[in-house]
């Protein structure tokens, strides 16, 4: 994928069409994750699934969202690369198409021209399809100038398959050295490769995208914003506190989502982590008269329609 300006705006399926490309890898992806049916189970294919579904998760929540769309913390230059590495394993292309992208939706969430929108667009759209229109393939550098300047950034954008292919053949190379030298523990090659890279990633994307798609559409709106995010408990447990949706579209720019102490936000709570290590620091809060401003009456007790 080639690091382009975009300057498109609505992008129905008969504007530039299906980008072949991108969707087929995609779909495989998905139907190699049945292959965990033909190679079988065990623990250590199951830890290494769910360690790398969170890890990268909280590698999309806490940099590429957080970070890199919002800027909601600083880190130095290193460390905003390793995490892009990290992000770009995800299967969700590069941190400045991915950032370039969710800056637009904020500027136009659920207004004609928010690309994955399921109020204006339906739920399939919104939570998969979009990814996949011609029209949505370049970056939108215009809105990333801040990160634009990074070489190495650019060239993750440039080359966002190389991440996905590395992790997915060192998730193989494991399996193989296990097999070797630890037979007893009743994995493979074959069965890493599936468990750890494709099931993982599969489960990691779907997730991800709720937060596009089921976040417009169900649970609760503590605050009267311009779109129709919500609330949603059970994906912020999914999500690592992304769920916390309408929270964040009422302030986006701090690193906390989950605004209460009720509001479980794993991310965050890792990011006060990494700012104990001096790895990142100056997280934004939320500032108090923003708690209250814009506030819906009784929306504890009245669920979003």
């Amino acid at each position: 994928m080639s690091t382009q300006s975009s300057d498109l705006h609505t992008v129905p399926w008969d504007d530039g069409g299906v980008n072949w490309w991108a969707a087929i890898p995609f779909a495989l992806v998905h139907v190699a994750a049945l292959g965990v049916f033909w190679v079988g189970i065990s623990p250590v294919a199951v830890a290494v699934c769910l360690a790398l579904f969170w890890v990268r998760m909280f590698a999309i929540t806490g940099f590429y969202h957080r970070y890199l769309s919002h800027r909601s913390y600083k880190t130095s230059r290193w460390f905003q690369f390793l995490f892009a590495l990290v992000g770009n394993s995800s299967v969700q292309k590069g941190p400045l198409w991915w950032a370039g992208h969710h800056r637009h939706h904020h500027q136009y969430s659920d207004q004609d021209q928010d690309v994955h929108s399921p109020i204006k667009r339906g739920f399939v759209y919104s939570h998969v399809g979009w990814i996949f229109a011609r029209a949505n393939s370049p970056t939108r550098v215009r809105l990333v100038p801040d990160l634009a300047k990074f070489p190495e950034l650019r060239a993750l954008d440039k080359f966002d398959v190389l991440m996905p292919i590395l992790l997915g053949t060192s998730c193989f190379g494991l399996g193989v050295l296990l097999q070797t030298y630890a037979p007893s523990l009743g994995t493979s090659g074959l069965q890493m490769l599936f468990w750890g890279f494709f099931l993982s990633t599969v489960i990691l994307v779907n997730a991800t995208f709720t937060i596009n798609s089921l976040s417009h559409m169900y649970g609760r709106r503590r605050y009267e914003t311009s779109d129709t995010s919500r609330n949603n408990w059970f994906l912020a447990l999914l999500t690592c506190g992304e769920g916390w949706h309408n929270n964040h579209h009422h302030y986006p720019t701090a690193a906390r989502q989950g605004f209460y102490w009720w509001e479980i936000d794993l991310t965050y709570y890792g990011l006060l982590v990494l700012a104990k290590l001096g790895l990142i620091w100056d997280l934004k809060k939320v500032p108090e008269h923003i708690l209250d401003k814009g506030r819906i009456s009784n929306d504890t007790e009245a669920a979003a329609a």
